[in-house]
């Protein structure tokens, strides 16, 4: 049944699709395939995933042509469907983009957490190598001192000498090390403004 425009009804293309007619469907999919794109593209602005929208819309409604009522209209079903699919998408995309912002957020502490790591052992190394070229005293105060947790008196008592001369050799040896650190510091912060 046609109306005064010449066209098919609702009613008549729902039941030609319902028995399997394709030149039925082919009529619905070039009414309203670029309306259903646009409304798509309202909320994703991104013309690939609209487009695979609308072919799922139109699988759907081939795939559930048996469950069509002819006593509803076909544009409210289909903009239904593509409603849900757009919504689809946008969870899609919110969720994917939630787990790539957590995995860089993980990935960035773990490399922070690397880099931290390296770091420290650099320092270390830096330090140790500062140290092994103090004089043979100072750097035995500094041991006793740092790694073995030794008070002053302890290591006087230890090493045979006054308790002022274990704060002179420690006061130096530390005051070297300031000196040295301070430079790979700066030399880092230097590096890190340069290259940030």
């Amino acid at each position: 049944m046609q109306n005064k425009m010449g066209q098919i009804s609702d009613f008549e293309l729902i039941s030609r699709i319902k028995e399997g007619d394709e030149s039925a469907f082919r009529i619905v999919f070039n009414l309203y395939s670029g309306k259903l794109f646009n409304f798509s593209y309202r909320f994703l602005k991104d013309k690939e995933p609209c487009h695979e929208v609308v072919q799922e819309v139109f699988l759907s409604l081939w795939l559930n042509r048996s469950k069509l009522d002819t006593q509803f209209p076909i544009a409210p079903y289909l903009y239904t469907i593509t409603r849900r699919l757009t919504l689809n998408v946008i969870r899609q995309v919110a969720n994917s983009q939630c787990a790539i912002e957590k995995m860089w957020l993980n990935t960035q502490k773990v490399s922070n957490e690397t880099e931290e790591v390296v770091l420290l052992d650099d320092l270390e190394r830096f330090a140790a190598g500062v140290l092994a070229q103090l004089p043979k005293q100072q750097q035995l105060v500094y041991r006793m001192s740092r790694h073995q947790d030794l008070t002053y008196e302890e290591i006087a008592q230890e090493l045979n000498i006054s308790k002022n001369t274990v704060k002179n050799h420690l006061v130096a040896a530390l005051k070297t090390l300031r000196t040295h650190l301070f430079k790979v510091f700066t030399f880092i912060f230097f590096l890190d403004s340069v290259l940030s």
